[in-house]
């Protein structure tokens, strides 16, 4: 009966689908119970409900384990055959979700080992398709709100916000064996991240962060309920804090996966074809290029004045402008990406403003020499626009994969998209602005690889902030500032995200040569428009996926 009621629903789910890519005018045979699975999926993911807040505690999380082996069967019975790639790669990105679901219940447990995993209140927008890291359900992002807050948005609020206080008492039991001392240490901050955020809010000043901008989160008129609840969601983060300080100096084990877990959340979550060790490799081998492509760069530009950083506020305003019109001005004219109006709405926001010299972190440090450099990385913004105005044909594609699949793809392809630039002549007039390309390069090498070896508990948090540190060029990062240590500890939490932005851009050099190997044998010229107009398409998946819908089999190397 249940089995024909699935097949009743998909059926229906069938005539909402979009149409199929390569002119098919309805998706493959089978594809609609995929995509009603999917979203049936997506709804079991969330947690089981106790009252107001998520139940995270270990009968409810048995519980999940016990009919997940029943979710798998029913994607195994689906009837692939004669099935085209992009279903096959749709039906793979289920699966992966359901690996990373079991692996969450089997290694990560974030829930009883991290205490940030109880973070709930996001003032900012994510620059990738969903939040870093595993996080509780319902995360409460303010910048999704409008201030001022309309009624019905003041009692949605307050309604979230209350429910802060009876998480973290439940959160304080989750927690109560972990031994993870780094996760607990380091993860406190996190805590602290949300207990000011609060505060603000409740003072009037917190500003967050949208896809379209900035906004005042003013709650002025707030009603007695929501004023209430934000004190109390305040007070009950201060608690947790305290506790959690109070309990760290008896954490003492470690906190990273291992080796063979690490490799197998790649291969079977997040579809890299890379061990642990094999990563090592490639990642010291990325530091080692960027180190020595930097002294190069700056022998070759030994008689140049070295690029000083805006001097003032003015200064700064002054030059982010104009590289920004400099910057869409040559993604258009130099045919990289087709002109879309969200591109200089989706960059504006994120030139920032003028930070004075002691207060700088790595990549002000950058940005105060020349702006261009993270308008390159700041692809991810038009990554979420084209996410949001050009949905994506598929239903799975369409929604940001769980586990943050989408890593390599987001953080791997901004971080090539710097290089690729360059090497397209945007920094023809300022030869020493390629100095920064390899020094954000060396920076990104050197935090990886330090993730690699705390996921191998070969190092803890603090020393592979100083292996960070030490092996950023120039002293542009220190070991104990606040954004390497977020770094290090998001890169712990996550395992896989602090290697992605480099394991991501060797598969983009990968598929970029397949590609233009392919372009070769049919004699056609490579046009770097067309590779990107079909790699955006393809939408947030991994790199190996969208080779099996690129390349044909004579383009791969053997």
């Amino acid at each position: 009966m249940a089995h024909k009621l699935h097949l009743a629903i998909a059926l229906l789910y069938s005539l909402a689908l979009p149409a199929w890519p390569d002119s098919q005018s309805a998706p493959p045979p089978n594809y609609p119970i995929l995509a009603t699975l999917f979203e049936q999926w997506r709804d079991f993911e969330h947690p089981i409900r106790k009252g107001r807040i998520a139940d995270y505690g270990e009968a409810a999380m048995v519980v999940k384990a016990t009919a997940l082996p029943q979710w798998r069967a029913r994607l195994e019975a689906i009837d692939t055959r004669a099935w085209p790639i992009e279903a096959l790669n749709d039906y793979k990105l289920v699966k992966a979700e359901m690996n990373g679901f079991d692996f969450n219940l089997r290694v990560l447990r974030p829930w009883a080992r991290d205490p940030a995993f109880y973070v709930s209140v996001w003032p900012d927008r994510s620059d990738v398709p969903s939040r870093e890291g595993p996080v509780a359900y319902p995360p409460i992002e303010l910048f999704a709100y409008r201030f001022p807050l309309t009624g019905a948005a003041q009692r949605d609020l307050a309604d979230k916000l209350a429910a802060i206080p009876a998480l973290l008492v439940e959160a304080r039991e989750n927690l109560r064996a972990s031994n993870a001392r780094d996760l607990w240490v380091f993860g406190t901050q996190e805590l602290r991240n949300q207990a000011s955020a609060l505060a603000a809010l409740q003072a009037g000043t917190l500003t967050v962060s949208t896809l379209e901008g900035r906004q005042h989160a003013d709650v002025a008129g707030a009603t007695p309920a929501l004023r209430a609840a934000i004190t109390a969601a305040l007070n009950a983060t201060n608690d947790f804090i305290a506790w959690l300080v109070q309990q760290g100096p008896g954490k003492t084990g470690a906190s990273g996966i291992g080796k063979d877990n690490y490799t197998w959340y790649q291969q079977n979550v997040h579809l890299v074809p890379f061990s642990w060790d094999e990563e090592v490799v490639l990642l010291r081998r990325e530091l080692e290029r960027a180190y020595s492509s930097l002294r190069l760069e700056e022998h070759n530009n030994r008689r140049l004045p070295p690029l000083e950083p805006a001097s003032d506020a003015a200064t700064f305003d002054q030059m982010a402008n104009a590289r920004l019109d400099k910057f869409v001005e040559f993604l258009v004219k130099q045919d990289i990406i087709p002109d879309k109006p969200y591109i200089k709405a989706a960059l504006q926001p994120q030139l920032g403003h003028f930070i004075p010299e002691a207060q700088r972190v790595f990549f002000t440090r950058v940005t105060h020499r020349e702006p261009m450099l993270l308008l390159s990385h700041d692809y991810h913004w038009l990554d979420l626009s084209r996410m949001r105005d050009e949905p994506n044909f598929s239903p799975i594609r369409r929604l940001a994969s769980l586990s943050n699949i989408w890593d390599t793809r987001a953080e791997g392809f901004a971080t090539a998209f710097e290089e690729l630039l360059m090497h397209a002549g945007l920094y023809d007039d300022n030869p020493r602005a390629k100095e920064l390309v390899w020094i954000m390069l060396a920076n990104r090498a050197a935090r990886g690889l330090a993730s690699l070896y705390v996921q191998a508990n070969e190092m803890n948090l603090q020393q592979a902030g100083q292996f960070h540190a030490t092996w950023t060029p120039r002293g542009w990062a220190a070991a104990n500032d606040q954004l390497t240590a977020f770094e290090q500890l998001l890169y712990l939490r996550q395992p896989g995200y602090g290697t992605s932005y480099v394991t991501g851009k060797v598969l983009l050099d990968r598929l970029l040569a397949q590609y233009a190997h392919q372009q070769d044998l049919a004699g056609k010229p490579f046009v770097l428009r067309e590779f990107l107009d079909r790699f955006n398409a393809e939408g947030m998946i991994p790199e190996p996926l969208m080779e099996t819908e690129m390349i044909s089999f004579a383009a791969h190397l053997p």
